[in-house]
């Protein structure tokens, strides 16, 4: 129970904390380490970026944090940090603005808002689940695995073969269970995509493994198969061209 203030003689309770028993330096050291090692697996930045729903600059000064993040400039900077130089001093010697500087230098204090702090605990939370659910597909493509993957990627943030961003929810039932339908969402429109054109496309899919798909109707003309095409890259069941993988991870 909060502490007691007093207001006018009067005692009030104080306002109680949002998740309290959330410990902020340790979301940020969990945070930091998982996006090393999303970023490790790709060193792709935007990516990882696009793993946590996060900025590219942010997940970069998280990099940085950890020493796993270097090019020319960010090791100027932190070697004139290093030295104790002020970041006047760093903008007058290296000619950057200060917006720069900082994205270039470690992270040097804890952000105490609990809504931040909630925020970052929730994508440490999707990530690793994330991660499950790929993992156990890799190691074996069965319903239930294949159908927890399609759950954990809810919101997801998509890019389809030619670069059209989208994401998907599934539909909820009237029991309030989760029907086997994706809602597709654009930014323009909407569009649902049965579990049976997805059950095609799999096993078409399935049956090509080891090939590199280079389009999406290499895996079959079947409805719904440009938003299937990027979920089943992301899932890792097919392989695609690099330039694709490019274009879908928005590089």
């Amino acid at each position: 129970m909060g502490d007691l203030k007093t207001k006018g003689g009067r005692k009030l309770m104080a306002r109680p904390k949002i998740q309290p028993d959330y410990n902020a330096n340790q979301i940020m050291n969990d945070l930091i380490d998982a996006v090393v090692e999303s970023y490790e697996k790709t060193k792709v930045l935007k990516l990882t970026a696009k793993e946590f729903n996060m900025s590219a600059p942010k997940v970069r000064k998280m990099l940085i944090t950890a020493g796993v993040y270097h090019s020319e400039i960010i090791d100027r900077v932190n070697d004139l940090y290093k030295q104790g130089m002020s970041i006047d001093q760093m903008i007058e010697i290296t000619g950057l603005k200060k917006s720069s500087i900082s994205g270039y230098l470690p992270y040097s204090k804890v952000i105490y808002k609990p809504e931040m702090i909630s925020v970052n605990a929730n994508r440490i939370k999707v990530y690793r689940e994330r991660k499950e659910v790929v993992d156990r597909l890799q190691k074996e493509v069965n319903n239930n695995n294949f159908w927890n993957a399609i759950i954990a990627f809810q919101n997801y943030p998509f890019h389809t073969y030619s670069g059209l961003p989208f994401s998907y929810t599934i539909k909820v039932g009237k029991n309030g269970e989760l029907n086997k339908e994706l809602l597709i969402n654009r930014r323009d429109k909407s569009k649902s995509l049965t579990w049976s054109s997805i059950v095609i496309a799999l096993d078409k899919a399935l049956n090509q493994k080891g090939n590199i798909i280079s389009r999406p109707k290499e895996i079959g003309d079947i409805r719904g198969i440009s938003y299937i095409y990027p979920i089943f890259y992301r899932l890792g069941l097919i392989d695609v061209p690099k330039h694709i993988a490019d274009i879908m991870s928005l590089q």
